[in-house]
């Protein structure tokens, strides 16, 4: 019952006269038009009277609308698909929360240089060492000559950016007054 109400709002059905008229009349201008009388191109709908609509009612039009073909439930639809857009929310809060942050650090090599050829370099190297903050980390070094036996040293630190600053390190370092003169920045590569 539910398919041949269905049949009734379909358009296509009742309509095809026109598709077939619209075709004889094609094929007469190609061929002129057809002799005898006979029609070839004109369907047996064409014929036969249209079944004739009743109104519907608002309920039966309702109706109409509220059928399900494939026998679903909108609701429970509704509720499945929150259910899992929930689950798939927490499993991405879950993963998230487990994957570590990205730290941006940066790479930093530091010419230290001394006030003369007396200075105790292996001293000034202990004092830069000293120098222990938060997010950062102290490489490796070696004594660079410069000139006239002076030898500057040169050390690796890594740093992360947030928590240590290149000024604030700096201004650290020349604290040592006694055996540091200047703080350069041989290189500085983001990590």
């Amino acid at each position: 019952m539910a398919t041949t109400n269905f049949l009734v709002h379909e358009k296509i059905w009742f309509d095809k006269f026109k598709y077939d008229d619209a075709e004889r009349k094609f094929y007469e201008q190609m061929n002129g038009p057809v002799a005898g009388g006979s029609r070839q191109h004109v369907s047996p709908m064409r014929q036969a009277e249209p079944p004739t609509k009743k109104a519907a009612t608002p309920a039966e039009d309702d109706e109409d609308n509220d059928i399900d073909l494939f026998g679903s439930d909108e609701e429970e639809e509704d509720k499945e698909a929150a259910r899992l857009r929930e689950e798939r929310l927490r499993q991405y809060a879950e993963k998230k929360a487990k994957k570590p942050l990205l730290v941006a650090k940066s790479s930093i090599l530091l010419d230290v240089k001394p006030w003369d050829d007396e200075t105790d370099m292996a001293q000034l190297e202990a004092c830069v060492r000293s120098i222990q903050l938060d997010g950062l980390v102290w490489g490796a070094s070696k004594l660079v000559p410069v000139g006239y036996g002076i030898r500057k040293l040169q050390i690796q630190c890594v740093v992360e950016d947030d928590k240590v600053g290149t000024d604030f390190l700096e201004e650290e370092i020349t604290k040592f007054e006694e055996h540091v003169q200047s703080v350069d920045i041989a290189a500085f590569n983001k990590i």
